[in-house]
């Protein structure tokens, strides 16, 4: 009995992990049918059409309207990498820090899509990496370590991005590392990167694992091993 217990605990885990991710990666760019219906700056966004912004900006119209899903044409603009109209709609005063209604923001759409141009940018244009984010309280640092982006999670560190932040299913950027990751290259990397930073290596998740013993328990012998070097510093 405690065998089949255990085996459907492992099963039931397993299936929350698998729609999680790909729910954590759920961010909604704008449809064909939608931007086709776009006008003014959304439009103007969709299409990286800088004159036309400045040219709505030099009539007074405001740059931060939201379409159906919440997006205004900022977040219009990252997904679509469109980097002339993203500076443009900044210096016309668009929020660079503006949720859309999943509350994800510019820095952790281009966290997401790996972006690192439009990630760099965005910071440039006065995007934090501190933002809390996501329908899971995350943050664009927790959602690049689940999907193993390494130079994302080292230009986020770099920019400030909390290392120990626990989202609403009580995990860090470091355990979704190795929770979500595969155990390859680009999550060893990326837990690496975050353990050189400072992250905690001992902050355990809700059941009380331990970052090592879920390494551990996954077979993912190098970040273990990068795990038990760093705890016996």
């Amino acid at each position: 009995m405690k065998t089949t217990k255990m085996i459907l605990r492992s099963l039931l885990l397993s299936t929350f992990l698998f729609w999680y991710a790909i729910a954590a990666q759920s961010q909604v760019p704008p449809s064909p049918a939608e931007t086709s219906a776009y006008t003014g700056y959304l439009e103007a966004a969709s299409r990286n059409d800088e004159a036309k912004i400045k040219a709505l900006a030099a009539q007074g119209m405001k740059p931060d309207i939201r379409d159906g899903h919440g997006r205004t044409p900022l977040h219009v603009a990252a997904f679509g990498g469109h980097h002339a109209a993203m500076r443009a709609l900044v210096e016309a005063g668009a929020d660079p820090n503006a949720l859309e209604n999943d509350r994800y923001d510019i820095v952790t759409i281009a966290a997401v899509d790996n972006d690192v141009p439009t990630l760099k940018l965005a910071l440039e244009l006065g995007a934090s990496a501190k933002n809390i984010t996501s329908p899971y309280d995350g943050t664009a640092l927790i959602a690049a370590a689940h999907l193993g982006h390494v130079e994302v999670v080292k230009i986020l560190i770099g920019a400030g991005a909390p290392l120990d932040h626990v989202n609403n299913l009580g995990w860090t950027a470091l355990i979704e590392s190795i929770v979500l990751g595969d155990g390859g290259t680009r999550h060893t990397e990326t837990l690496r990167a975050l353990v050189a930073a400072g992250a905690d290596v001992n902050l355990a998740d809700r059941s009380g694992s331990s970052p090592l013993s879920l390494a551990r328990s996954r077979g993912y012998k190098e970040m273990a091993d990068i795990l038990e070097s760093a705890r016996t510093r």
